[in-house]
């Protein structure tokens, strides 16, 4: 287990399948939260905390995920400053040295609903499933084959980034400077003004996407994105630039 301080507020982890053969975990125990699942976040934490000083008693973190393979994913886990600006969707661990009183209010590790840690590993694990089987009837259709098929596991994510002006929108598309040549598009919130720059994944590797989504949190706000947020955005604020917006925002 790899872990990365990025800044005072944020560290970075990198799971792989070793650290879960280690501790006896399958993907399966992640994907539906096993206490072993829990354990292993507590020690990731205990563990930033003694290597640089990451205290997480008693404040929120948002854990945000981007699996870089079937077997490995990385983690970027930040402290948040307003806990108020937490979806009321996300849901909560035990915080870190409970005794199981119940008393967690204001504490412990937030995580994302509908995109949350446990969700993906569940894709992760789903899609895993899914190529191994496929693998299998392939494999028993071309029994004279001398090469097995390979399982190619892809999770699709979406990511939004928001800017208070379109010079920071500017000046993150600069500094990817053409890095990024997947599918974006910018938007404007007609209500607090703002800009949302949303990503897809697509055919960008997920060591690439991850590259990416680090360097725009140097710039922006990163959040978990779906389809319907990315409607909704269409609907209800003005679409600016509705394909390649990194690449043609980089040229201004």
């Amino acid at each position: 287990m790899k872990i990365e301080k990025i800044n005072e507020n944020q560290i970075r982890c990198t799971l792989t399948k070793s650290d879960l053969e280690e501790r006896h975990i399958r993907l399966s125990e992640l994907a539906y939260g096993s206490d072993k699942a829990k354990d292993l976040f507590r020690d990731m934490m205990q563990q930033a905390n003694t290597e640089f000083g990451f205290e997480a008693d008693n404040i929120p973190l948002m854990i945000e995920a981007i699996p870089v393979s079937a077997d490995s994913i990385i983690l970027i886990i930040s402290k948040v400053e307003d806990p108020e600006e937490l979806d009321t969707r996300f849901s909560k661990f035990t915080p870190f040295g409970s005794s199981g009183s119940g008393n967690s209010e204001g504490t412990g590790i937030e995580l994302e609903g509908a995109d949350d840690i446990l969700d993906i590993f569940r894709k992760i694990y789903e899609a895993k499933s899914k190529a191994m089987e496929k693998q299998k009837k392939e494999k028993d259709q071309e029994a004279s084959s001398t090469q097995a098929p390979q399982s190619s596991i892809s999770v699709n994510l979406m990511r939004e980034y928001t800017f208070p002006t379109l010079d920071a929108v500017i000046a993150a598309a600069h500094g990817l400077n053409n890095f990024f040549t997947g599918e974006s598009a910018l938007y404007k919130d007609t209500q607090n003004g703002s800009y949302s720059l949303i990503l897809h994944q697509a055919e960008t590797s997920p060591e690439d996407f991850n590259k990416v989504c680090n360097m725009l949190s140097e710039y922006g706000k990163g959040h978990s994105s779906s389809p319907a947020k990315e409607a909704f955005l269409m609907e209800h604020g003005g679409c600016m630039i509705p394909e390649a917006a990194l690449n043609k925002l980089a040229q201004i």
